[in-house]
Parts: structure tokens; sequence; C-alpha cells
């Protein structure tokens, strides 16, 4: 029992110890879009289509190029080739109860992305590789039969859909299902798109598995949008040797003038501990105010109870960032995070301040 919760709790520590941000739901919230309008991955996240070129380019900085400027989309081979890229890099301050204050530059990541369009509408090879820091890693590698408009199956390496595809994959929501945008899996997906809905259905390993080697995951996702709003549920259940796990989430979008809001629950039981399961519930509030044109302010409010049969564990997040998009392809976010736990520990009581220029074609 012990080396399975020792197990458990390194999986979740490893998930904390990146800030890597990678998607943008809000803007799907602004603008009523489903992420397959924008994106190539029909979840979302990874590399955009042309029409996801075209908003970024035209639509998302205060100061877009000339009119009559050649546009961007990605395209290598008209309709065949696509690619990509991404960087991020960064200065923190990270303040600590009694403990010195670390402040650093640091690179985030680097990475591009590659799609074949081996058949038009019909099969695909889509590639994301993280390039830096540290060694190459396959993100996702999947193919892809049939078209994202109507179905579709996926197989091989991919992020797995349960909730929303945060930009933050330390968020609580992303933390404690373990499905978020560091942790991607290997499997088959069928997805079903539809104008107002959309549904997944994954089977795959399971990131509880990855050491052990047997054991699955299943997960069920279903949403419906409709203009001004959305929602949608979530379940999964893995089976593992280091204790099964049963998932459960709620998450929807609702979008009034300049202001996106986005919320999500979810409800996690993990088996393996000495004492039995651990039920956790995170959750997560998000305001994203359009101030103006190429500006939004982000707003979360964090809350994530470890345990339910323990009184006064709760941890608190609020963070508040600002991200300016001033020309095509170039952003800057600057954040800071205050944290709210238990006063015995340090690591739940930081304070975090970042500036990050972020790179993306």
């Amino acid at each position: 029992m012990r080396v399975r919760r020792a197990y458990f709790l390194l999986a979740l520590l490893a998930l904390t110890m990146t800030r890597v941000a990678r998607a943008e739901p809000y803007i799907a919230v602004q603008t009523g879009y489903k992420c397959i309008v924008c994106h190539l991955n029909p979840t979302g996240g990874g590399m955009r289509n042309s029409f996801g070129e075209i908003f970024a380019e035209r639509l998302m900085p205060t100061q877009p190029l000339p009119a009559n400027s050649q546009v961007w989309t990605g395209d290598l081979v008209q309709n065949i080739l696509r690619f990509g890229g991404d960087l991020r890099a960064d200065w923190s301050r990270t303040t600590t109860p009694q403990s010195p204050t670390v402040q650093q530059f640091a690179l985030e990541q680097l990475r591009v992305y590659t799609d074949v369009n081996v058949i038009q509408d019909r099969l695909a090879l889509y590639v994301d590789e993280l390039l830096a820091p540290g060694a190459a890693e396959t993100m996702e590698a999947y193919v892809l039969y049939g078209n994202t408009a109507d179905w579709y199956l996926k197989g091989g390496r991919f992020y797995l859909p349960f909730g929303w595809r945060l930009q933050d994959q330390t968020a609580f929501v992303r933390q404690v299902t373990g499905i978020n945008m560091n942790s991607p899996d290997n499997g088959v997906e069928l997805g079903i798109e539809r104008p107002h809905w959309e549904a997944q259905f994954d089977l795959s390993n399971g990131a509880a598995n990855a050491q052990a080697g047997s054991g699955y995951q299943v997960i069920g996702q279903f949403i419906r949008t409709q203009g001004l709003w959305r929602i949608g549920t979530a379940a999964a259940y893995t089976q593992s040797q280091a204790g099964d796990r049963d998932m459960a989430g709620l998450f929807a979008g609702l979008h009034t003038g300049p202001i996106a809001w986005l919320g999500e629950i979810d409800a996690v039981r993990q088996a393996g501990f000495e004492d039995g399961s651990h039920t956790m519930i995170p959750a997560l509030a998000e305001m994203d105010w359009l101030i103006f044109r190429g500006n939004n302010l982000k707003l979360t409010y964090e809350y994530l109870d470890p345990e339910l049969s323990v009184h006064n564990n709760e941890e608190i997040r609020w963070s508040a960032l600002d991200e300016l998009t001033p020309i095509p392809f170039t952003q800057l976010r600057v954040g800071f995070r205050r944290y709210q736990g238990i006063p015995q520990d340090k690591a739940q009581n930081q304070t975090l301040a970042f500036i990050e220029l972020h790179g993306f074609f």
C-alpha cells in the first residue's frame, strides 16, 4: 500500500513541476466557436488550421498587418503539408514563507508541429514535437481517419479529452485529474462532431500505468455548444496496479459582452492509499475580459479539497494575468498568483509573479 501511495503522490508532484501553457479555451467561449474551428486536433490545443492562423493574424492582435499583406496559413504544400511552431520564455519570481526568494529566466518550451494530409478530409498524420527544454520528446503522434466535420477515429499518442483544455497545466482541475497537456497517452479515440454538440470516446493506457505496463483507461466526454454558452460533462475510469481511479467532471462557459466566464468542478476517487480510497474535489472559476482588441485580463479562483474525509485541509489559488497581443503571432503575458493552504505547508502559501514572451506561428 505504501508503494502505491508513494507512486500516486510522485505522479501528482511531477505534474506540478512545470507551468507550460498551450491552450486558450476562453477564445472559443468569446467567439462561440468549437475547438475544431481553429485547431487541427478536434479536441483543441496544438497546431492551428488555416482559419486559426488567419484568426491569430487578423483578429487577435491590437495592430494587425495591412490588408494587402501576405497571410501565413501554415501550408508548405497546399492542402497536403502544414508546419507550425511555438516558443515561450519567461522570467519568474517565487516567494515562499521562511525560504529564499527564487527568481530566474527560463525557456518554457520550443516545439514544432507537422501535419500531413495524406487523403483530403479522410486520412492525416499529425506530430507535435517538444524540442526544448531538455531532451526532445514526442507529445503527440497519431493517425486520424475520417472527416473531423462529421466523425473520426484517432490512433497513436495524443492529449486526452476531459474538461477544459486550459492554458495553465498546473490548474487544480488539470493536476488532480492527471489529464492535461503534460501527460499525453497512447490509445484510440472515436469522435463525433455535429453543429451544436460533440462527443469523444477514448481507450488508452492511462497515466497511472506508464511504469506498471498494465491496466487501461476509458474516457467519455460530451459538449453542447449553443452560441453564447456551452456545457460539457466527462467521466473516466482507470484500472491500475497503483490503484483504480474514478472521475467525473462538469464544465461550462458563458459569453456576456466583452467577458467570457469559464467554470469546472471535478470529483476524483483514487484507490491505493493505506486507509482506503481518497476523494478529491478540484474546482475552477475564470473570468476573461477583453478590455480592448488584443488585450485580455484573466482572473481565476481555484479550490482543492485533497480528501473529503479530512477537515480544514483545503487549498486555494488566486490569479491575475494580463495578456497583450500587440502584433500577429507575438504575445506578452504578465501574471501574479497567490497560493493559500495549510499554514504548516510552505509550498501551499507561495506567491508567484512572472512575465512571459510567447511567439507562435
